[in-house]
């Protein structure tokens, strides 16, 4: 056991050590500007620091001369039990009658007492993209709040994906304003680091004008089970290839491969791992998919992407809600439980074999119950709600819950507020108040380095100015135009200015900026252009994710409205047909009925008729195989890429012309 004397002579070290960096760097430090409202200002050696704390001192993690270790350090020192466990809390932005945190404006008396009362100040937001500057004078309300507690910890706000085509409550976000890009797996489709690179920095430039630092994403998921309803989210099926985009994406999201700084925004590489490999393609957010099945011992194959998530040193991770059966790595099998549970996951092999030291967080609401409802899907006169998704854990407590996921190496808890039940486990001897410290060192480690306890405001008024710019957007369609891919062209494309056109799904007004004709019915037309997505069903429609998730079948019905349309219309005039490919679909009754394919992955109206008036060669190479029939689907190895016999269209497949 330590003296006092010497106690005494490590923290005068400390100390020292502490001024000789100070010293070493004054000569490269520069006044940050400082964003306050209440919080006074300290002058001290020439400069300005915040008084967050109002106890009229310099504390060290005020300095921002000190390294980010350093503060996060003193900080931790001087929160309570109670203030810690709300820094593992990441809750969602309160809206009035509204749980699920959809509107326009924030609740500001719950976020009070969530952030004050609770200390949350991880939150997520799900307020619209209509009004950047509303969203983001909506943020700088949060911010004040956080600077009137006690220790005036700046809120990190984080989102959902938010600059595509497609939302999906719980998993992304209405654009609104926000630039509109193709899906990420329309980036795979394009196949270039540089360009997810591109796509990650715009739009992290258009989540830091609304004040949004925290981005859940990208998913690093191969995607190896093509009925699994979350492809459109990752980057394909090629795990070195996504390895490659999940490095870019980062790259550009956190505005460069060294970490964290105060001009990026913080990316959550997720789901680790092997989320892809769904059982039946059921996805892990209801209880009747939270197992992804290995028929093929090959996990391996599922972390490559992630080794790109690390190469960019990414600041967090999140685990799958998912359970992995038939799985043996390094001679173990993980526990049959969520990874968010899983010690060999998350302790073992990510931050003892792959060294990551970062935030682990959890997917959201992995410590609720799952009830009758959750588990059976709700009965016929009653609306689905969500429910919990604690897969292979649903005999424990909350509490258990708690401390089994902290054990296993979570340092935040995704969509749940209940810190008071970590407080309680913490004062039980069921976790240590040392395991509190790291995770708590390790999320205010990356408040720090985004530099919002100097500037956590934004200037609301710029907001408008830089998101959904006019540059961006042009950017944006160029990524559009690159993710196409050309499937099957007979001599049909280009099309030419003046050309006769009957449209289906698509708008004509577009079609007119192109410089075509359209006319009302197919007979009148020269050629039929078709937008259509692909196909899918809904099972599962009594779950609250299974109504909103595409599963299922990847063929059409033959009697469904699209086949009996296209059979018509191929009759009369050559057809054009353009699937949005959420999902890889079934083309075999398809493609004989069309002059010419094309898939996309999410692009506007004007793009479409832009590209096919163009003569310039198409890039876009599919970035999953699309089966021949159903059969073959099912004897697909869930876990395997590039597993489909004979494949209609193989994996990297596109037509340049």
């Amino acid at each position: 056991m330590q003296n006092n004397k010497t106690r005494f002579k490590y923290k005068l070290l400390a100390v020292l050590s502490a001024s000789v960096a100070l010293t070493a760097n004054a000569q490269n430090m520069s006044q940050p500007d400082l964003g306050h409202i209440t919080a006074p200002l300290l002058s001290q050696e020439g400069y300005q620091f915040k008084d967050l704390n109002r106890d009229g001192k310099l504390n060290p993690y005020e300095d921002w001369r000190l390294s980010p270790a350093q503060r996060a350090e003193d900080l931790t020192r001087r929160m309570t039990l109670k203030e810690k466990a709300g820094l593992m809390m990441h809750g969602t932005g309160p809206v009035s009658a509204n749980n699920f945190g959809n509107g326009d404006v924030y609740d500001l008396n719950a976020a009070r007492k969530m952030i004050v009362e609770a200390h949350i100040n991880s939150i997520l937001t799900r307020l619209g993209g209509k009004d950047p500057r509303r969203l983001a004078e909506q943020n700088n309300h949060l911010q004040e709040i956080a600077e009137s507690a006690r220790l005036g910890i700046p809120v990190t706000v984080s989102t959902d994906p938010r600059n595509s085509y497609q939302a999906l409550a719980g998993i992304s976000n209405p654009a609104g304003k926000f630039s509109q890009w193709p899906e990420p797996i329309g980036i795979g489709a394009a196949g270039s680091e540089s360009l997810a690179r591109q796509f990650a920095s715009r739009i992290g430039q258009e989540y830091r004008a609304v004040g949004i630092t925290e981005a859940l994403s990208p998913q690093a998921d191969i995607a190896t089970e093509p009925r699994w309803a979350r492809i459109s989210g990752t980057f394909g099926e090629d795990p070195e290839l996504a390895r490659k985009l999940v490095r870019g994406y980062i790259s550009g999201m956190q505005n460069g491969s060294q970490g964290l700084n105060p001009h990026g925004v913080a990316a959550v590489v997720k789901h680790w791992v092997g989320y892809g490999a769904a059982e039946n393609g059921w996805d892990g957010h209801n209880a009747y998919g939270k197992n992804v099945v290995f028929k093929t011992n090959n996990l391996e194959d599922h972390i490559v992407p992630f080794k790109g998530a690390f190469e960019s040193r990414v600041a967090a991770v999140m685990p799958t809600y998912s359970v992995l059966k038939g799985v043996n790595l390094n001679g173990k099998s993980p526990e049959p439980v969520a990874a968010g549970y899983s010690h060999f996951l998350l302790t073992d092999l990510l931050r003892g074999q792959y060294k990551f030291d970062g935030v682990i967080i959890s997917d959201w609401l992995i410590t609720n119950d799952c009830d009758d409802d959750c588990v059976n899907g709700a009965p016929e006169n009653k609306k689905p709600v969500t429910g919990g998704m604690p897969w292979g854990v649903e005999s424990l407590t909350k509490e258990q819950r708690f401390v089994k996921a902290i054990h296993a190496g979570i340092d935040q808890f995704g969509g749940v507020t209940d810190s008071d039940i970590i407080t309680g486990a913490v004062e039980k001897g069921l976790v240590s108040e040392h395991r509190l410290n790291q995770s708590a060192k390790r999320i205010l480690m990356q408040k720090f380095e985004l530099g919002l306890f100097e500037q956590p405001y934004v200037e609301a008024a710029r907001a408008d100015d830089i998101v959904g710019r006019e540059e961006t957007q042009k950017e944006a369609n160029q990524a559009q135009m690159h993710s196409l891919v050309l499937l099957q062209n007979k001599d049909i494309l280009p099309l030419k200015a003046g050309t006769r056109v009957w449209l289906y799904g698509a708008e004509a007004a577009a079609a007119k900026n192109a410089g075509l004709i359209v006319v009302d019915r197919p007979e009148q037309a020269q050629v039929a252009v078709m937008r259509t997505s692909a196909p899918f069903e809904q099972p599962h429609y009594n779950y609250f994710f299974g109504r909103r998730h595409h599963e299922g079948s990847l063929e059409y019905k033959a009697d469904s409205e699209i086949m009996k349309t296209l059979n018509e219309v191929a009759r009369k005039v050559p057809v054009i047909m353009t699937m949005y490919m959420e999902r890889p679909a079934v083309l075999t009754d398809v493609t004989d009925k069309t002059q010419a394919f094309i898939a996309n992955f999410g692009l506007s109206d004007n793009v479409l008729f832009s590209r096919l008036t163009s003569d310039a060669p198409y890039s876009g190479r599919l970035p999953f195989a699309l089966p021949a029939s159903m059969e073959a689907v099912l004897k697909q190895d869930p876990s395997v890429s590039d597993d489909l016999h004979a494949p209609l269209y193989g994996l990297g497949f596109g037509l340049s012309r």
